[in-house]
């Protein structure tokens, strides 16, 4: 699913149209992630993110477990994909 947006600048001469995919992820569907050598399983659920016996409300609060530090959930799974972002905006 694409969802548009446009941006103005101050004086509204230019919009800019930005892409992003968002992925809306089914009850069932299994995100994996190898990190540091281990590969990581995380089960979309009814009530949040599953992992290592764990229900996490995000997929942010995944990766701070995983990791030990912040990370944007979406991007850490690869759900969001900065370089295509990139080149949808080149004129």
């Amino acid at each position: 699913m694409l969802d548009r947006a446009a941006l103005t600048d101050a004086n509204c001469k230019h919009g800019v149209e930005l892409k992003r995919v968002m992925v809306t992820l089914q009850q069932g569907t299994i995100l994996s992630r190898e990190w540091k050598g281990r590969i990581e399983r995380i089960a979309v659920s009814a009530d949040g993110f599953a992992w290592n016996g764990k229900t996490y409300p995000s997929l942010s609060k995944v990766a701070f477990a995983i990791t030990g530090t912040r990370w944007n959930g979406p991007r850490f799974f690869g759900l969001r994909d900065r370089s295509k972002l990139k080149s949808e905006l080149r004129p």
